[in-house]
């Protein structure tokens, strides 16, 4: 059995491509891809269909586990002209996200097109979320009140 912590994840750069795709919207997707000249036609296998998942949690973070309750995904199967076959799964209903997120899948696997995807699109989305992220926990970080005990006053 290999040594899980010593050899690196072959698949971490693109899990972390399609995390960044999976949470980002239909509609900056098409934006950041509307300017890809080098998009080739795709066909559908499956898809995009809606269905259910089980979301998981443990007990206070790290006992044991329970169903926490279902969330609706979209998936969507898709293969480019050249072959490329792409798979996605997005949280909520919305199928042109998932075939989106599917067809930059296919053609990130194709290392011609990857840095130029990677520049275009993955990164901008990643930094657009990183922002949003940041946004969120100053605003946060305002409202956060902060207790002390009248011991710590004394001199």
């Amino acid at each position: 059995m290999p040594d899980k912590i010593s050899s690196p994840d072959p698949y971490a750069a693109r899990k972390r491509w399609m995390a960044v795709l999976a949470r980002a919207g239909a509609d900056a997707i098409a934006r950041r891809l509307a300017g890809y000249a080098d998009m080739p036609d795709f066909a559908r296998l499956r898809g995009p269909e809606g269905g259910l998942v089980m979301a998981r949690g443990r007990t206070g973070g790290a006992g044991a586990p329970f169903n926490l309750g279902e969330v609706t995904v979209t998936r969507c199967t898709v293969r480019s002209a050249d072959g490329l076959v792409g798979h996605a799964y997005v949280t909520g209903r919305d199928g042109r996200h998932a075939e989106l997120a599917a067809q930059l899948d296919a053609l990130m696997q194709d290392e011609g097109r990857a840095a130029a995807l990677e520049a275009l699109v993955v990164a901008p989305l990643e930094a657009a979320e990183a922002a949003r992220r940041a946004e969120t926990a100053a605003k946060a970080e305002a409202t956060k009140v902060r207790f002390f005990a009248m011991r710590n006053m004394r001199t």
